[in-house]
């Protein structure tokens, strides 16, 4: 332990000296160290009429966002939904999602988000899984429960349409897709009739910071999905930090689009929003040119989004019409294409910001773990390396141990990341031999691969799994990606491995090509561009696609790459 501490020590000082100057070091709680349910009590003190939420023009005022929920808690309570239950929300991004988010929460019971994309066998198991004894569905998917619900804990099923939530004069496209006439709900409660009649009142039980609060599935690309156990501490912790670090404000007007039923879009669509006091225009999914509308006619000043959806964006006919002067701040993901100089040169060039990498974290995590924020000059987090991720967040800490042994690994020697913060998952819900496996003496084993450089940058290098031996030297499929990334051509990729009598793997990559250069360059030729630019055991066989296997996450699925290898 003495050795540990001695580590972190020196890790602390690294971290210090190369802190950015325009990045506070702590993070501030505007309302103190509370739940959230109380920062959206004091926003709509403050501000009642200031819109929470926008859905294609219509809003979601603070002080309705408040008594909507309050009587969305009233509602499940009439229902015999106790503290500690947990409520399914199976539904796709609207504002019925936040008020019974905020519901749930005040109520005491635990918030289990369902993707609205899964099929009977996915539903089934994360509804029995988790326990859940209420469920509020979109009408187009009562069907589905209806199918399940007998071979359930589920008492109470009520459900909502996108018809209930659209304005009949939007202000930016709604995409047809979502344009559905609204189904009937036979014995299904229809939420909006009934929030109405709810009462105003609600059993309000004491909750604490340290409840259970959510249970946040894992999306990975294998195996069944694990319920994460979060709290509101958990919350709280992760929008300080990274509010803190935006320098988010009351007057800033977010946009997202991202699922709302994956983490990182509860923690900017939920969480970060309330929590700062600002507006969200929220999207159904991600459209384009709803997207470029929604800049224009909200004034936003905030954005985040995959690097795809920014070279959409940037190849979009209606970009350079586009008025980017509220932008102030934008975050990227690199799942499929990776951040390049290229790309952030033509953001630059359209928007006058510049893109930043969202940087690592895990649904374990709350997600927002490092930061990359202040380190843009010159393209230092570029140039570093593909898979630079920055500094970990005020109150998270890293340290890099040997995956056989345990110990902790010198600076600039590949291993096992392992995290420590206030957000981590308190265990996977009813799976405690993986609870045990995952966390030891207050630290997440997170089974990723990385490194800490000699100035104390975290470097991710993948999961371990996903390592390859070639010729008895690691290879990292996220740095054969990041480094395909960089080639005009490529649009995506993802590599796997391959067993090879003679190298022991040899890294294969499955390659999407821009569609204008499909017939001009060849598998051949981008081969020979990795062996101008990556050591030569690193480079991958090449085969092209059309397109790549996603998650609804939008990460690549390794596995169908494998039965693609299989094929090929």
């Amino acid at each position: 332990m003495s050795g540990e501490n001695a580590y972190i020590r020196e890790l602390h000082k690294l971290w210090a000296a190369n802190w950015p100057e325009s990045v506070p070091p702590q993070p501030v709680y505007p309302f103190g160290e509370t739940p959230l349910t109380d920062y959206l009590r004091a926003w709509s003190r403050r501000q009642p009429d200031k819109p929470a939420y926008v859905f294609y023009g219509a809003e979601l005022t603070y002080r309705q966002l408040e008594e909507q929920s309050n009587r969305f808690a009233a509602l499940l309570a009439q229902h015999g939904v106790q503290r500690r239950d947990r409520v399914a929300v199976f539904l796709p991004n609207c504002p019925q999602f936040v008020i019974a988010f905020f519901g749930i929460l005040k109520l005491g019971c635990v918030h289990v988000p369902v993707n609205p994309m899964f099929q009977e066998h996915e539903l089934l198991y994360e509804l029995n899984d988790s326990g859940a004894v209420a469920i509020l569905a979109q009408d187009q998917l009562l069907n589905l429960v209806r199918s399940v619900q007998p071979r359930t804990k589920l008492r109470l099923v009520l459900f909502t349409s996108y018809a209930d939530a659209l304005p009949s004069e939007p202000s930016i496209p709604v995409p047809g897709s979502i344009r559905q006439a609204k189904l009937t709900g036979g014995d299904a409660i229809d939420l909006i009739p009934a929030l109405e009649s709810a009462p105003r009142e609600y059993p309000a039980p004491e909750v604490s910071l340290d409840d259970v609060a959510a249970l946040n599935y894992t999306g990975g690309t294998t195996g069944m999905p694990k319920g994460c156990v979060h709290t509101q501490r958990d919350m709280i912790y992760t929008a300080a930090t990274t509010c803190t670090i935006g320098l988010m404000k009351p007057r800033d007007v977010s946009l997202c689009f991202h699922p709302v039923f994956w983490i990182a879009g509860e923690d900017i669509a939920l969480i970060f929003n309330i929590f700062s006091g600002t507006t969200c225009v929220l999207l159904a999914r991600w459209d384009p040119a709803a997207w470029l509308a929604a800049i224009q006619r909200h004034r936003v000043t905030i954005a985040g989004m995959l690097v795809d959806n920014a070279v959409e964006v940037m190849d979009h006919p209606d970009a350079a019409k586009c008025d980017f002067s509220s932008l102030r701040r934008v975050t990227v993901s690199s799942f499929v294409k990776k951040l390049n100089v290229e790309y952030r040169r033509r953001w630059q060039a359209l928007t006058g910001t510049t893109l930043i990498e969202s940087a690592w974290g895990m649904t374990e995590t709350h997600t927002c773990d490092t930061f990359t924020a202040g380190m843009q000059n010159d393209d230092m987090d570029l140039n570093s390396q593909p898979v630079f991720v920055g500094l970990p967040m005020p109150g998270t800490e890293f340290k890099i141990c040997s995956f056989e042994t345990g110990e902790i690994q010198p600076l600039g020697r590949e291993g096992e990341i392992c995290v420590r913060s206030p957000s981590i998952l308190k265990g996977y819900w009813n799976k405690p031999e993986e609870t045990v496996q995952a966390l030891k003496n207050g630290w997440l084993h997170t089974g990723d691969i990385g490194v800490i450089d000699q100035r104390g940058y975290l470097h991710f290098l993948g999961r371990r799994k996903e390592m390859l031996k070639v010729n008895g030297m690691s290879v990292f499929p996220a740095e054969i990606e990041g480094l395909l990334g960089q080639h005009p051509a490529v649009t995506g990729s993802g590599v796997i491995g391959r067993q090879d009598s003679a190298r022991g793997e040899t890294p294969v990559a499955f390659v999407r090509i821009a569609p204008d250069q499909r017939s001009t360059i060849t598998e051949a030729e981008i081969q020979t561009w990795c062996r101008k630019n990556m050591a030569i055991y690193k480079v991958p066989e090449i085969h092209f696609v059309d397109e790549l296997p996603l998650t609804t996450t939008g990460k690549v699925k390794k596995g169908d790459l494998a039965r693609l290898l299989g094929q090929a």
